[in-house]
């Protein structure tokens, strides 16, 4: 009963003017509504003001794997040390080895190899063993014409010498006929003068003159003596030139052989040494672990599978307890980074939430700091950085966290306003770095 009489009261409002401004009354936003969203309006408001004051934290990420930090302990393939063929396999792949295991067994296709290696080592050492000896001998028959240089030399100084003296004594007597010559040529004068004189007899004169003769007879002889003294001393001194030379040629050809000899006795040693070289490689017919891992791939087969030498036979992911994470970053990020800059990890399979700009309320991230940058970019524009545990906490076990896993990484820079970070990115700016040179460490940030 009452909805038709409001219908009958409102029909009148709707003919006339006065119906619009009941229409108007009746569209009309409530009080409370309107209170509430200028509420709501300045919410916004202040949350968005309250958000560009507080910090946030700039980061640099880059995409990776785990792996061991020391390179001694990464993927190792272990090469086949001769060429032959696969005949036994000790290990499948997911194998456990330690130092020492046996991997695998080779054998050469020349079944003899070895005993015609054994035999050719044999006669190159007897070579080496026969030039050793021949070296000894030359080297004695060095001493031996040494000592019989020095005796010849000497011999034959003694006799020049002995020759010199004779030379010397030639010339005395020589010296001594021409004074006595002198003499009786004075006495032949004054003899001749005592018999013109009447002094003398025709006798004394005569014994004078045959005086004389006898004297001059002296000198010829003794001059001839001088001269055969003389070139004895001469052809001496030849003969001790000639001795010298001779066996100073005969010690030169001596040195000669020896160098020979140990020409041929190193060559002999290097021959040798290359036998017993590939020997011990023929011998190595058994392949063993050099580490401690697990066995990841087999390459090789067995049987007919011929393998080279230096071919690979399987890889090993040795075991390591110092783990590191290989990230790769762009390069317009490189210059940002430093040494020991804090870094927070994702590993894959690892549930995580991660805030870039709030690293501390992220769940399921590992700390870690940077230990190494690259020198130079990979040929794409992309530095590698090696980062390690920050010791404050715990990465996940080394049965969960294996070498290959991939890895997404967040290298923490600067803590600025939320405020400057969106304006840096609207305006294409690169993250703040410290006021120091671009990737040396420090904490006056620009805010």
């Amino acid at each position: 009963m009452s909805a038709p009489s409001t219908q009958t009261e409102a029909a009148p409002l709707i003919a006339g003017q006065p119906g619009v401004r009941a229409a108007e009354l009746l569209v009309r936003t409530p009080r409370a509504l309107r209170t509430l969203g200028r509420l709501l309006a300045i919410t916004v408001v202040l949350i968005v003001f309250g958000l560009a004051l507080i910090p946030w934290q700039q980061s640099v990420s880059g995409t990776g794997r785990v792996v061991a930090f020391s390179p001694l302990e990464r993927q190792q393939e272990i090469d086949a040390p001769i060429e032959g063929r696969v005949t036994k396999w000790n290990v499948r792949e997911g194998s456990r080895v330690k130092p020492g295991e046996l991997l695998l067994e080779l054998t050469d296709n020349d079944p003899s190899i070895l005993t015609r290696l054994g035999e050719e080592r044999d006669a190159v050492l007897a070579r080496r063993t026969a030039t050793i000896a021949r070296v000894n001998s030359i080297v004695a028959r060095q001493r031996s014409l040494e000592s019989s240089r020095l005796a010849g030399i000497r011999g034959a100084a003694n006799r020049v010498t002995m020759a010199q003296e004779r030379v010397k004594a030639a010339r005395q007597a020589l010296e001594g006929s021409q004074a006595a010559q002198l003499a009786a040529k004075l006495n032949l004068e004054r003899q001749g003068r005592l018999v013109e004189q009447g002094l003398a007899s025709q006798r004394t004169l005569e014994l004078a003159q045959l005086e004389g003769v006898r004297t001059a007879t002296d000198v010829e002889r003794a001059q001839a003596a001088l001269q055969a003294a003389m070139g004895e001393a001469s052809a001496l001194e030849d003969d001790r030139q000639r001795v010298e030379h001779d066996l100073t040629a005969a010690l030169d050809d001596a040195r000669a052989s020896e160098a020979t000899a140990l020409a041929e006795e190193a060559n002999a040693a290097g021959e040798l040494a290359r036998l017993e070289v590939r020997l011990a490689r023929q011998s190595t017919m058994e392949v063993r672990a050099p580490i401690e891992g697990t066995v990841l791939r087999v390459k090789a087969g067995q049987g007919n599978s011929f393998v080279k030498a230096g071919e690979p036979l399987l890889t090993i992911v040795p075991d390591t307890n110092e783990r590191a994470v290989e990230l790769w970053v762009d390069g317009n990020d490189m210059p940002l980074l430093s040494d020991g800059r804090p870094v927070r990890l994702q590993f894959e399979g690892w549930p995580a939430v991660q805030f870039t700009g709030w690293p501390s309320v992220a769940v399921g991230t590992f700390g870690a700091e940077v230990a190494l940058i690259d020198s130079t970019d990979d040929g794409t524009g992309r530095f590698r950085i090696l980062v390690r545990p920050d010791g404050d906490e715990a990465w996940p076990a080394r049965l969960y966290l294996r070498q290959g896993v991939r890895v997404k990484g967040w290298v923490l820079l600067e803590q600025v306003k939320l405020g400057y970070e969106l304006w840096r990115l609207f305006n294409g700016f690169p993250p703040t770095v410290a006021m120091k040179e671009p990737g040396t460490p420090g904490k006056d940030a620009k805010k």
